[in-house]
């Protein structure tokens, strides 16, 4: 048995993941006084992010929300000296939101895991039940329907063939391709928008993010149990995770490069 951490911890740390995130906090401008949600919180690197623009704000509450009690455990203490906004945090799915928060709020933040949620439309009915009129939802996601520049194609290409080649030769092991996880089932932007748009929520502000992300980014993302079984489903994740690591340097020493391309699809829809 494995004892190999396969958490999100290693990629979130990467300065790239960190500023496009900022910028999208700095999108939904968040002000003093407001009710806010960080929704699938993790360890509370956005958590601090809105925290550290509430400074000063004493009156302000920002509950982080998520399902592993590791996680919410590693974001109290990442968070235990942030006193200028009352910070809380709970256990609990997503889906369950409005059991979890009873007040209404002005923002809600979800980013980099809409992706995974298998029923969306539960979810974002869940999220505008729960803002206040005026306020907003914010999430982001690079699982869409454009979060694969065209140019990048064949670095994907190389790196998905070089991973199964590696498994073969080494293991005698092939992805099971029916095992296709969430994050696998890409919405486009307009499908995004559509969604939100059923719920009572306008969009009114929508970027695109290219970011370039070095090889090291990769080779952590690697690391990362939900995207391991979406590209290489029923695979161990050891073998698995060791396979796209190896195969991912071969990929960037073939093509001669020191980034590859991820467009982020970033949101702010307000609750009309």
């Amino acid at each position: 048995m494995t004892t190999q951490d396969f958490s999100f911890g290693k990629f979130s740390a990467n300065t790239f993941y960190s500023a496009l995130n900022e910028r999208l906090v700095d999108m939904a401008e968040v002000g003093p006084g407001q009710r806010i949600v960080d929704l699938a919180c993790g360890t509370g690197a956005v958590t601090a992010m809105i925290a550290e623009r509430l400074r000063g704000a004493r009156d302000s509450v920002i509950i982080g929300i998520d399902q592993s009690a590791i996680s919410l455990k590693q974001a109290m203490e990442n968070l235990k000296d942030a006193r200028d906004a009352a910070v809380q945090f709970v256990q609990s799915r997503v889906e369950q939101i409005s059991d979890t928060v009873k007040e209404s709020v002005d923002t809600v933040f979800f980013l980099n895991a809409i992706h995974y949620v298998s029923d969306k439309d539960a979810v974002v009915s869940e999220i505008s039940k729960l803002l206040k009129p005026g306020g907003k939802f914010v999430f982001n996601t690079s699982f869409y329907q454009g979060g694969q520049p065209p140019e990048t194609t064949l670095f994907y290409r190389k790196w998905m063939f070089k991973t199964v080649r590696i498994l073969r030769s080494k293991h005698g092991l092939r992805p099971s391709r029916a095992d296709k996880v969430e994050s696998r089932r890409h919405l486009s932007a307009d499908q995004y928008r559509e969604l939100v748009e059923a719920h009572g929520l306008i969009v009114v502000k929508q970027k695109i993010d290219p970011v370039p992300v070095p090889l090291e980014g990769w080779l952590d993302i690697s690391s990362f149990e939900d995207f391991i079984t979406g590209a290489i489903p029923g695979v161990p994740l050891d073998t698995a995770s060791d396979a796209l690591r190896q195969a991912a340097v071969e990929t960037f020493q073939e093509l001669g490069v020191d980034h590859v391309y991820r467009n982020w699809l970033g949101v702010v829809a307000v609750r009309v």
